[in-house]
Formats: structure tokens, C-alpha cells, sequence
């Protein structure tokens, strides 16, 4: 499974970036709307009491494993969260936060926009390019960790997911690379996911022609192995609100 798994990532080192803003790979809906006040130039209608209660917001902050690259938008992950959720009754929001190519810095300088609402939730899945390009792996942490303590001071709770990188920089960095994920989850006291495409990567029948992103069942079990941590947390959230 190993050598499944560092063949998926050369793979991906070659492939990741002629992919990542093609076909419409970079576009994103956030699904955050904003309130403009006056807007339709009278005074603000008072809230109806019969109305539910707005849904609290799950945002999957990450790179274009999240977003769905060449997948219909209902066929991403974070999309088939929100059928589990909605099958299950809970009410809570998934949004998809991710951007193709996009790197720890990239979810790092856009983190505000991202968290904008009643987030309750944050399932970071960033860093798999960090790895692609052979980035500083201190710096890497230090974006996780800033992410973290941003969402915590908005009284986010927080689900690290962790990534491969790909062999050609060398087992000393791969290593390290994997380890950097525990040891923030760790160090931040956080959930933790140890990979992300566990189950997936490197099984062609489960991702794309190119050899890289899950395909729709690969996409259902990259949305089970979230479900599996993210289900017990909303519960418990559910169950004070």
C-alpha cells in the first residue's frame, strides 16, 4: 500500500499543476453569503418566530481533493457530507472551501473569508502541495498551526487531515512530512484524520483517468473516512444546542 501510495504522489507531482486551473478546476462556491443591509432600500423585516433556526456552518477548508476536481459539484466529498448530514438530521451547513492548487499559505491568506458566518466546524485539508513543491516543512506547520488558533478564537473546533508527499525530495523529507501532521494535531490537541485519501490513493478503480483524484466511489470514501470523526462531533454539538 505504501508504494501505491508514493507512486500516486509522483504521479501527482507531475500531473497536480497542468490539472489544477484546467477545465474550470479553479473555480469554487463558497456559499457564503453576506447580509446587505438596506439593501432593497426599506427598513429590515423583523425575524419570523416560525422560521428554523438558521444552519450552523461546516467548512471544509482545503485543495482540490476537496473541491472536487473533475467531479460534478454534488459528487465532492464535502457535497456527500452534506447528504450524510441531511440524511441524518442534523442542522448543520457544508460548505466547500476548496481551491485547486491551493497551499497552507494559499487556506492561510484567505482563512477570514472562509470562516465568515456561523462556522462551527473547520476540516482543514491543506498541505499536499505544500509536498508537491517541496516547500518548507516548518513553514507548513506554522500555517496549520496559525489556522488552528485563528479558528479556536472564533470558537471553532477543528479537524486536521493529514497528506503524503511524493518520494523525489527524499525519505528524510517524506518522513518528515507525514510526521509534521500528527505532530500538529498533537501539539494543537485537535481531531485527526492521519491521511486523508486512506483507502484511495494509489487504487485505479478509485480515482480518475489521471491517476490522481478520486473518482465518485473514491470521493464516497474519502466522505466516509471524514464521516467517521466528523459524525461523533456534530452529534455532540446537536445535542446541547
Amino acid at each position: 500500500m505504501q508504494r501505491l501510495r508514493l507512486s500516486l504522489f509522483v504521479a501527482l507531482a507531475a500531473a497536480v499543476f497542468a490539472t489544477a486551473c484546467g477545465a474550470g478546476g479553479c473555480g469554487v462556491s463558497l456559499g457564503l453569503e453576506r447580509d446587505q443591509p438596506g439593501a432593497s432600500g426599506g427598513a429590515a423585516r423583523p425575524a419570523d418566530p416560525t422560521a428554523p433556526p438558521p444552519r450552523l456552518k461546516i467548512v471544509a477548508l482545503g485543495d482540490s481533493l476537496t473541491a472536487g476536481y473533475g467531479l460534478v459539484e454534488s459528487a465532492s466529498y464535502p457535497a456527500i457530507l452534506q447528504q450524510k448530514i441531511d440524511q441524518d438530521g442534523y442542522n448543520f451547513e457544508v460548505v466547500n472551501a476548496g481551491v485547486s492548487g491551493d497551499t497552507s499559505a494559499g487556506g492561510l491568506r484567505r482563512l477570514d473569508w472562509a470562516l465568515d458566518g456561523e462556522v462551527r466546524v473547520l476540516i482543514l485539508a491543506l498541505g499536499a502541495n505544500d509536498g508537491l513543491r517541496g516547500l518548507s516543512i516548518a513553514e507548513m506547520k506554522q500555517n496549520l498551526e496559525t489556522i488552528i488558533d485563528r479558528a479556536r478564537d472564533r470558537n471553532i473546533v477543528v479537524i486536521l487531515a493529514g497528506m503524503e508527499a511524493p518520494p523525489n525530495y527524499g525519505a528524510e523529507y517524506t518522513q518528515s512530512f507525514r510526521t509534521a501532521f500528527r505532530d500538529v494535531a498533537q501539539s494543537k490537541r485537535v481531531l485527526f484524520i492521519p491521511f486523508l485519501l486512506d483507502k484511495v490513493a494509489g487504487q485505479p478503480a478509485l480515482n480518475q483517468a489521471d491517476g490522481i483524484h478520486p473518482n465518485v466511489e473514491g470521493a464516497r470514501i474519502v466522505a466516509d473516512t471524514v464521516w467517521a470523526v466528523l459524525r461523533g462531533l456534530i452529534d455532540q454539538m446537536a445535542s446541547v444546542s
